[in-house]
């Protein structure tokens, strides 16, 4: 399993600006910690990448920087070339960490889960929709012809919704807040709607009830998490009233699920907007430590399957260690 940071890649912003630029860096050296041999830098996203999944003349326009002020307003971030890098760079982790999990059953991006991007235009802190910029080039690679995506944020994948929802080859299932942003929604594969202040035990049964049906419908070769952070009670955006605790179960039930119907894992980290900027990284790093324990049991899983005692089968995937 891999692990792919763009800390680095700095997105300026002004003073007070409420996007929590600073949880990357938090987070990268706290699993960096745990993990050092299995961080990478991933490699940019081609324009040809993007355009599966943009317009062209969007990727252009934000890479010239002549997007018009009322189309980076609805972004969120000013204009800069070093936005466009670290967008360019924030989808090809998840591009990476799709191929990291096909190889090894498990890959994380450290950021990403930009699901409120569409075709045409960013929105909401998204510049390009990376679950669909990967999920595309999985396809074109020939590396996965179906792709599930699991999309956990609080938010609705409006932009993955609007990019992916007519595909058959791609299923998208969001469960998020009835009430919240984007007050507009689009239709997913398989969209849930929960009522403010649900708290664990409501969300659990409800995934517990939905992730069987998407994995039924989508008979996936990959599988994409978007692991938000922001269904947390202390979130600012979020509305929802998760413990820590309960997104720790929403994540093992995810993770554990997936890997019970051999499907390979590319983990997004999507979003987080908690007062205590503490508290948004603790929620990745769990879910980030959960995949690395989960790596390590399948690789252990594999090993025993492998051994001379135990008649082995021909897997329908072939993966190096994890």
């Amino acid at each position: 399993m891999l692990i792919y940071a763009t800390d680095h890649f700095v997105l300026p912003l002004p003073p007070g600006h409420r996007f929590p630029m600073a949880k990357y860096a938090r987070l990268r050296e706290r699993v960096a910690a745990i993990a050092p041999d299995r961080m990478r830098e991933p490699p940019a996203a081609t324009d040809e990448e993007l355009e599966r999944a943009h317009d062209r003349a969007y990727v252009e326009a934000v890479a010239n920087g002549t997007l018009d002020e009322r189309a980076m307003r609805r972004i969120g971030f000013p204009w800069s070339p070093a936005m466009v890098e670290r967008s360019r760079h924030s989808a090809g982790a998840t591009i990476a960490a799709c191929r990291s999990a096909l190889a090894h059953g498990f890959g994380v991006n450290l950021a990403g889960g930009t699901h409120h991007a569409h075709r045409s235009f960013g929105e909401g802190f998204c510049v390009f929709n990376d679950a669909a910029v990967a999920a595309r080039a999985m396809q074109v690679e020939r590396l996965a012809a179906r792709v599930l995506i699991v999309d956990l944020d609080v938010h609705q994948g409006d932009g993955t919704a609007a990019i992916v929802g007519d595909d058959p080859t791609i299923h998208t299932l969001s469960i998020h807040g009835r009430n919240n942003f984007p007050f507009r929604k689009q239709a997913s594969r398989q969209d849930v709607e929960l009522d403010d202040g649900t708290g664990d035990a409501a969300y659990l049964a409800t995934l517990r009830a939905a992730l069987p049906v998407a994995l039924a419908a989508s008979h996936p070769d990959l599988a994409i998490y978007l692991a938000g952070a922001d269904p947390y009670v202390g979130d600012r955006l979020g509305r929802l009233a998760l413990s820590k605790a309960g997104l720790a179960s929403r994540d093992a039930y995810v993770l554990d699920t997936l890997r019970a119907a051999d499907v390979p894992v590319a983990i997004a980290m999507a979003g987080g907007y908690a007062e205590d900027i503490e508290d948004i990284v603790d929620i990745h790093y769990a879910t980030v430590s959960l995949a690395l324990n989960g790596s390590v049991t399948a690789r252990r899983a594999r090993l025993s399957a492998c051994s001379p005692t135990t008649p082995s089968s021909s897997p329908t995937r072939a993966r190096s260690p994890g």
